[in-house]
């Protein structure tokens, strides 16, 4: 509840500096969404009356022109102003939020900048090494005895994977991919969560990223593309029970067993994607009813929907973290499929 009190307060700074009162920029709730789930190059805190308080993350960039450039955010100015030839592109540019070069218009060649999504990511690979090492070496030091502290929160989560998601969606060599779904489902859990959390270090949408999704569905496919044998193409060229009119002259359900290999990795990336950002979507659309109706009616009708939105706001958090872990089992669940289903024989033996 305190997190959602201190959301309501973060949020409602923010958009006291564009009420439109004031002659400034009018309230927009879709622009206002928008900007609180897209990375960024700082980490907004809050706005008081035009003043923007923020913290600034690492800029590292190369341009072919002038070469290396490393400096912190702040010299923006929060996009107001240029920086050793280079500019954050503003409200209405086709590359909204994006660093440019001022003498092209142009990305550089490379930005390696630490944003919101780069920072939170490293941060929870670091929490989850901490977590695991720990209870590595706990279990090294506790042979045989019962499981205590983090060991007895983390182990039932550890024995689902295996025994739940891994060997009946894999068979008798889920051994193998074991390191990886479980990486794969902490991650994937520990960002949803952190996520939830509306102030620094967290509440960065790191699975709501495409990106993200897209590099995990990523080592998915090739993971399941190596496990594969012959067995499995031969599935794909030929596939069993299916009449030989479907498969000549024109080869319709190989083709379309074809690009099924190709559509589950997208499906993976589509779905965490989705489901992660209707989730922020919908909790900071409750917040912003108050500043809509407080804009529209006047602050009156503004603090009477106020209860209803926390409300509502509370409820969404936590069936945010229920979909957090859902959506983490389904991501593990439909990767240990997918392995299996790379090994037939696997199955048939």
């Amino acid at each position: 509840m305190i997190q959602i009190l201190l959301g309501t307060f973060l949020l409602s700074s923010t958009v006291s500096a564009r009420d439109g009162h004031d002659g400034e920029e009018k309230f927009n709730p879709g622009t206002f969404i928008l900007d609180h789930i897209a990375d960024s190059y700082e980490w907004h805190i809050l706005s008081y009356k035009g003043h923007h308080v923020s913290i600034p993350l690492p800029v590292i960039l190369y341009s072919k022109q002038s070469g290396v450039h490393v400096f912190m955010a702040s010299k923006f100015h929060h996009g107001s102003q240029n920086h050793q030839g280079f500019f954050i592109a503003p409200e209405g540019h086709a590359q909204k939020g994006k660093i440019l070069e001022a003498s092209t218009g142009e990305r550089p060649a490379l930005d390696m900048s630490i944003t919101k999504t780069v920072f939170s990511l490293l941060l929870s690979v670091i929490i989850l090494l901490w977590l695991f090492i720990s209870i590595a070496k706990t279990y090294k030091r506790r042979v045989d005895q019962a499981p205590k502290g983090l060991q007895s929160w983390l182990e039932p989560l550890i024995l689902f994977v295996r025994d739940d998601v891994a060997r009946p969606a894999i068979g008798p060599k889920y051994k193998r991919y074991m390191p990886y779904l479980l990486t794969i489902f902490f991650f994937i859990l520990l960002n949803n969560m952190m996520g939830l959390i509306p102030f620094f270090p967290f509440g960065a949408n790191v699975t709501g990223n495409i990106a993200v999704t897209m590099v995990l569905a990523s080592i998915t496919f090739v993971i399941t593309t190596f496990s594969t044998n012959k067995s499995y193409w031969l599935h794909i060229i030929n596939p069993p029970g299916v009449p030989v009119w479907l498969k000549i002259p024109i080869p319709l359900m190989p083709v379309i067993e074809l690009m099924q290999v190709f559509i589950k990795p997208f499906v993976l990336m589509i779905r965490l994607f989705a489901n992660i950002v209707a989730g922020h979507f919908v909790a900071i659309g409750f917040f912003s009813l108050i500043f809509l109706f407080a804009y529209l009616y006047g602050p009156v009708m503004g603090y009477g929907v106020s209860v209803v939105s926390v409300l509502f706001t509370v409820f969404m958090t936590f069936l945010d973290m229920l979909v957090g872990f859902i959506q983490a089992y389904v991501f593990t669940l439909l990767s240990a499929l997918y392995f299996g289903m790379a090994a037939p024989e696997h199955h048939h033996s």
